[in-house]
C-alpha cells in the first residue's frame, strides 16, 4: 500500500485513536457530572449512568470537541458541552427503545434501559438526562459568558424539540401508518429532524463556545448538516447489512416495521452514492479551515464506512 491509500489508512487510524481518547474523556466528564449511585434515588442515578457511559461511538461529543478545537476553546469547557450532548442523545435513545416507540431489547450491545430496569424507570431516566443536559450547559463552569451559555441552550432546544428530533420521531411514527409511501423530500425532512439536527448542533456547538464569526460558524453548521444526512443513510445500510453483534442492536427491523428510509426508496446502490456525495459536500465546507480540521475531514469519510 502506498500513496493516497496509505495516507487515507493513516487518517482513519488517527481518527480511531482520537475518537477512543475523546470517548474516554467524555466518560470521565459524565462520571463527574451525573449523580452518584447513592441515596433513595440510586436506581434512577444508576440507570442514567448505564444509558450514557461506557459505550457508544460518542460521535456527537467528538464533533463538539473537534469543532471547539478549531477556535481554541478550553478543553474543560468543550468537554462539558460534549457531555451535555451525550446526555441529550442518551435520553433520546432510552425513549426511542421503549415499547411504545421502537420496542428494542438491545442497545450498544447490552439490554435497553427498560429491559434492564422497567418502563417507568426508563421514562424517568430520559426525563432526567434531558434536563441535566440543559443544566450542564447553563452552568457558569461551561463558559464564562452568559450569552454563550444561553445560545448553547437555545440551539440545543431547537435541535431536539418539536421542530427537531422529537418532531422527526413523530414523523417517523406517522410514516409507519401512512397509506402511501413518502417521497424523497419528505423522507429527507424526516431524517434531518430525527437524526440530523442534533448532529448539526454538535458540529456548531464548538463555534458557539469559541464565539466564532458567522462565516466559520455557518461552515461547521453546514458540515454537520451534510454528515448528519450521510450518517442516517449509513445507519439504514447497516440495518440491512450488519449483524446484531456488529451494530450492537437488533438489525433488519426497518423494512418489517414499514420505516420510511431513502434506502427503501432509492435502493442500496443509489443510497450509497447519495451518502458519498453528502460526505464530499461536507468536506468542502471545511475548505476555509487549516490542518486542525483534519479529523473532521476523516470523520466525514468514517460516517459512511463504519460497521456500528
Amino acid at each position: 500500500m502506498s500513496g493516497a491509500p496509505a495516507m487515507e489508512a493513516d487518517a482513519m487510524e488517527g481518527l480511531k485513536a482520537a475518537m477512543a481518547e475523546a470517548a474516554s474523556e467524555v466518560d470521565e466528564m459524565l462520571d463527574a457530572l451525573l449523580p452518584k449511585e447513592e441515596g433513595e434515588e440510586r436506581s434512577l442515578f444508576a440507570a442514567m449512568r448505564y444509558a450514557t457511559m461506557g459505550g457508544g461511538k460518542k460521535l456527537r461529543a467528538f464533533l463538539v470537541l473537534e469543532g471547539a478545537r478549531q477556535f481554541g476553546v478550553a478543553r474543560h469547557s468543550a468537554l462539558r458541552a460534549a457531555a451535555a450532548v451525550e446526555m441529550l442523545h442518551g435520553y433520546s435513545l432510552v425513549h426511542d427503545d421503549l415499547p411504545a416507540m421502537d420496542n428494542d431489547d438491545l442497545r450498544r450491545g447490552k439490554p435497553t434501559v427498560h429491559r434492564a430496569w422497567d418502563e417507568a424507570t426508563a421514562i424517568l431516566v430520559g426525563d432526567a438526562l434531558q434536563t441535566h443536559a440543559f443544566a450542564t450547559l447553563a452552568a457558569p463552569e461551561t463558559h464564562s459568558d452568559p450569552a454563550v451559555r444561553a445560545e448553547l441552550c437555545l440551539q440545543l432546544a431547537l435541535a431536539s424539540g418539536a421542530r427537531g428530533m422529537v418532531g422527526g420521531q413523530m414523523l417517523d411514527m406517522m410514516a409507519e401508518k401512512a397509506t402511501a409511501p413518502l417521497d424523497e423530500a419528505a423522507i429527507g425532512r424526516l431524517q434531518m429532524l430525527k437524526t440530523g439536527k442534533l448532529i448539526e448542533f454538535s458540529a456548531e456547538a464548538g463555534a458557539i463556545l469559541g464565539r466564532a464569526a458567522a462565516g466559520p460558524r455557518n461552515c461547521l453548521t453546514f458540515y454537520g448538516r451534510e454528515i448528519g444526512a450521510a450518517f442516517q443513510i449509513a445507519d439504514d445500510l447497516l440495518d440491512l447489512t450488519a449483524t446484531a453483534e456488529e451494530a450492537g442492536k437488533a438489525t433488519g427491523k426497518d423494512a418489517g416495521a414499514g420505516k420510511a428510509t431513502l434506502l427503501g426508496l432509492l435502493g442500496p446502490e443509489r443510497a450509497r452514492i447519495q451518502a458519498e456525495r453528502l460526505v464530499e459536500q461536507a468536506k468542502r465546507h471545511l475548505d476555509g479551515f487549516d490542518e486542525r480540521a483534519g479529523l473532521l475531514r476523516a470523520l466525514a469519510d468514517h460516517v459512511i464506512r463504519r460497521r456500528n
